[in-house]
Parts: C-alpha cells; structure tokens; sequence
C-alpha cells in the first residue's frame, strides 16, 4: 500500500513539473507565433525533440517488447493535430485562455479512461468532471452557445490530446517512454514539414488557414524562442509520459489543471489582463476538482 502511495505521489509530481515546463513552452510559443505560423512553429516544438530522444535512444538502447505499431501513430497523429490546434488559438487569444481550452483534455482523459480502460471513478471523481468543467466555463467565459472557430479548434485540441494521453496507458506495456515520445514528436515533425512544402501549390480556404502557411525563416531573437520551444517542449513530454505511467489516467489528468494557474501567470506578464474573480473562481473550481480526483485513491 505505501507503495502504491508513493508511486501516486511522484506521478503527481511529475504532472505538476511537466505543467510548468509547458506554460514556459506556451509564453515563448505565443510570442513566436506572432511573426511565425502556427504550423512552422509545430515544426519546431517538435524538431529539437526529435534529436534529443533520438541522441537518447542512441546512448541508451530501447527496452520494449512492441507490437502495437498502429496504436503508436494513432498516438502520435492525435497529438500532433491536437498541437497544431493549440498553437493556432495561442496565436490569437490570451494565453491563459488558450490553455484552459487545452486544459479539457484531462477530462476527457478521466472519461476515456473509463470507457477504454475500465478504470474505475467513484462519486466524487463524477462531481470533480463536473467542477473541472464549471471552472473552464468560468475562466473561458463562452458568449451564448454558438462556437467559433477558435472555440471548436480549442475544444479539438482537448479531445484530441485526450485520446493521445489515454493510449499511453496501454502503449506503457510494449513501449519504452522515449518510443511513445517519439511516436508523437516525430508526427510532429514529419506532417507539419509536409504540410508547408505543398502549401505553395494548394489554394486552400481560409477556414484551413491553421493547417497550410509558408515557411518564414526566423530571424535573430526568434531562434531563440523556437529552440526554447522545443526544449521545454521535450523536457515536458518526458515528464507528463512518465506521470501517466506512475498513476492513473484521471488523477494525472486532473492535476495538469494546474497548468492553467502557471499559464495565467506566464500570461500577464507577457501583457494578458489581470484574471477577474469569475476567472479566479474558475481556477480554484479545477483545482478543486483535482483534488476530488485523488483523495479517494487511498
């Protein structure tokens, strides 16, 4: 039991540093992707992780058994698009906002992993789902009930990094973590370099405007933002893949709210406005819900 105890204890941990690494990621991110588009970026944040799992690979050989091919693209495809998502609306809402959208995933994750997995929620991860929700609604303050285009990509880029995160539950027992880090940023690689190589011949519409864009060479400052993407990028992956190995899916999840509180922050001093008490109320209503998540798990 004390075991069990401690394993949660350091998936939490984990979850919680990785929320910090990707609200670092997320201000340099947002300043980038005003000269650069979503989709080059993507390229970037993934570029640099794919060569320093790769060196790792190369240092320390894989220890894995494989077998699942199809579900590690499925992994990696989900995340990238889901990616890919996010950095567009980061692009163009304030920075703390963009997160909260992002920030369904983990319930989704919670949901999944009880279709998919069969793990087991009691009551009051029920009414934690609930409370996660009541405060994304609070900080994200949707006007009527229509979606625009920036809602509808946010909410995909929750729905999609969920089915991403849960298959890692199941990828854990044929694949080394680095493999399942791999899968993901080498998708995110390979795709967003395909995607701006054939943009020049497409007329795409303008609703597609966050898949295809030319290529812009970055200038001065703008390498550094893009090589700090991809490292806090990497270091983040590495951290959250091994949370969701140490501990179940829903309690992993619902603590990566916390990457709301760090983003927020990152947010204003970037130049977002202060968070009203609606938005403040909404951030302890997810931090709240965590809470219901994992104090059951005795």
């Amino acid at each position: 039991m004390k075991d069990k105890i401690n394993t949660m204890d350091r998936g939490i941990l984990f979850m919680l540093f990785a929320s910090l690494s990707f609200a670092i990621m997320g201000g340099f991110a947002k300043v980038v992707s005003q000269t650069l588009p979503p989709v080059e970026v993507t390229f970037f944040r993934n570029v640099f992780g794919v060569v320093l799992v790769g060196l790792s690979i190369y240092k320390i050989p894989l220890k894995q058994i494989g077998g699942k091919p199809f579900l590690l693209l499925f992994r990696g495809s989900m995340g990238f698009a889901a990616l890919l998502a996010y950095f567009y609306i980061m692009a163009y809402i304030p920075l703390g906002e963009a997160v909260t959208y992002n920030k369904t995933s983990p319930i989704f994750v919670a949901i999944f992993a009880y279709i998919f997995l069969g793990e087991k929620l009691p009551k009051s991860a029920l009414i934690a789902v609930v409370l996660g929700f009541a405060g994304i609604v609070l900080v994200a303050k949707p006007e009527g009930l229509s979606f625009d285009k920036y809602d509808l990509l946010g909410i995909f880029s929750g729905l999609g990094a969920a089915l991403a995160y849960t298959s890692i539950r199941e990828l854990k027992k044929y694949y080394d973590t680095r493999s399942i880090v791999m899968s993901f940023m080498g998708v995110g690689t390979l795709a967003p370099l395909v995607l701006m190589l054939i943009s020049p011949y497409i007329d795409a519409p303008q609703e597609l405007d966050f898949m295809f864009a030319d290529f812009v060479m970055p200038q001065k400052i703008e390498w550094i933002y893009v090589v700090a993407v991809g490292v806090f990028a990497t270091v983040s992956q590495l951290l959250m893949t091994k949370a969701y190995e140490l501990t179940k899916a829903g309690i992993v999840g619902t603590i990566s709210y916390s990457n709301i509180v760090f983003a927020t922050f990152i947010g204003m001093m970037l130049g977002d406005p202060i968070p009203d008490f609606w938005t403040v109320l909404g951030i302890i209503l997810v931090i709240l819900s965590g809470l219901l998540v994992a104090m059951p798990k005795k």
